[in-house]
């Protein structure tokens, strides 16, 4: 089965961090949730959105957006577009499909009295009623019920497959008028589609094109900010409004230090100056030694943080003088930072040098760093096989051997992206050599 757990599944409470919970939301975006208006009761509302499947996400007030009230007016629906006052980049949003179809079988986690810890019900798609669509349920035991207002609709969990959300719980209805669905001969839900949704707000209708994220580059950066084996310097291109745009965006938090080309240098300077442990009578040197105005401090090396630093500098090639920003990731990279590098057009100011003076050098030097390890991890594990004697030193290391033989090939490549290619072929070769050696 697919995940059980989803960070944009909301609980929501009216008013007060503290009341009584009221209905159910879906986080789109760091900043964006959707609920039904009639849980939100008036415009001018304060929300309290609570992360119900994940706790470690800190609750958070919202209110409806300029726009954002799709109650009201001839094609309105029961529907409001919250803004968080502050956003959760660290909460994974909803994906959205547009696309509905009878029969989809589709479930919905709502927060009912007495199970405020939610519960799950299942169903199929059923016909059209107006705007609204049809959830057929098993049972009426299986019919939505208050507390499942705003609650997201989503398509059955698979292996490798993510449940995505095809709309909103916005009603349920029985022939007898009876206040629980089992009460009555016939009860059916209701929902209204992420389509329609869409058709009525412009931030919605934004989310729910297939270019609206990029989940391959949202996964490989993710691997990037995870794994410390990962490139020292990655150089990327991400153009503006794209889904790689909101991509990065929803996992630049990540980053111990976050810069914004196009602000100078010195702003960048501070903040990884702040990542680095020296006396504070030291700061001047350290601050004339980035800026390039003073020779390295004497203990530099023996201040390098424990855990690499991540630097993120998003759009390079919007700084004025991209060389002088260069000139300090440099240095930064002599103490050990990992930097990401953010284009937002391929070949922009500051491309080649960047290529020449960051990614190269920190890749030859974790191409040596791996087969470092390599040989090392081959040596010792020879050693515990008591293989090691006068006749096999020479071969106890043979596949670091043959791998330090194209690393030496590669200092005679002379043209830049072809020697790139090459760097990351063996990279790739070493990673998966040292995966197979410590897996034994």
């Amino acid at each position: 089965m697919g995940e059980l757990r989803a960070d944009w599944r909301l609980r929501l409470r009216r008013e007060d961090a503290h009341g009584p919970v009221c209905g159910a939301g879906v986080l789109v975006d760091q900043y964006t949730a959707l609920t039904c208006a009639h849980v939100v009761q008036r415009p001018d509302a304060v929300m309290w959105l609570e992360f119900a499947e994940n706790t470690a996400l800190q609750p958070v007030s919202a209110r409806v957006m300029p726009g954002g009230w799709l109650k009201e007016g001839a094609h309105g629906e029961d529907v409001a577009v919250l803004r968080l006052d502050s956003p959760r980049p660290q909460a994974r949003p909803a994906p959205l499909e547009p696309k509905l179809w009878g029969g989809m079988e589709v479930y919905a986690t709502g927060y009912a009295e007495g199970f405020d810890e939610g519960m799950s019900l299942w169903g199929r798609i059923g016909g059209v009623s107006g705007e609204r669509v049809q959830l057929d349920a098993v049972t009426k035991a299986d019919v939505v019920r208050d507390g499942f207002s705003g609650a997201a609709v989503c398509t059955r969990p698979r292996e490798g497959r993510p449940p995505r959300v095809v709309g909103l719980v916005v009603s349920w209805r029985g022939d007898l008028g009876a206040p629980l669905p089992e009460d009555n001969r016939l009860s059916f839900s209701y929902l209204i589609p992420v389509e329609r949704i869409a058709e009525l707000s412009p931030v919605v209708k934004e989310l729910t094109g297939p270019e609206a994220w990029d989940d391959g580059f949202h996964e490989r950066l993710t691997r990037w900010f995870d794994d410390p084996d990962e490139d020292p310097v990655k150089i990327t291109v991400v153009p503006p409004r794209s889904g790689k745009d909101r991509s990065l965006r929803h996992l630049s938090h990540r980053a111990d230090v976050a810069h914004r080309g196009g602000t100078g240098r010195s702003d960048l300077i501070d903040h990884a100056l702040g990542r680095i442990s020296f006396p504070a009578s030291e700061y001047l040197t350290y601050w004339n030694w980035l800026r390039g105005a003073g020779p390295r401090p004497a203990a530099a090396t023996d201040r390098l943080p424990v855990r690499p630093v991540t630097v993120v500098v998003d759009g390079l090639d919007e700084e004025p003088r991209p060389d002088d920003l260069i000139d300090v990731l440099v240095r930064l990279r002599a103490l050990g930072f990992r930097l990401l590098l953010v284009f937002r057009r391929a070949g922009g100011p500051g491309w080649t040098t960047s290529r020449d003076r960051l990614l190269r050098p920190a890749l030859l030097g974790h191409a040596d760093a791996l087969l470092g390890r390599l040989e090392r991890l081959e040596f010792s594990q020879s050693i515990r096989r008591d293989i090691v004697g006068s006749a096999s030193l020479g071969s106890v290391t043979e596949t670091a051997d043959e791998h330090r033989t194209v690393r030496r090939l590669l200092d005679d490549v002379r043209d830049p992206q072809e020697q790139l290619s090459r760097l990351r072929a063996l990279i790739r070769a070493l990673r998966a050599d040292l995966n197979r050696h410590e897996q034994r």
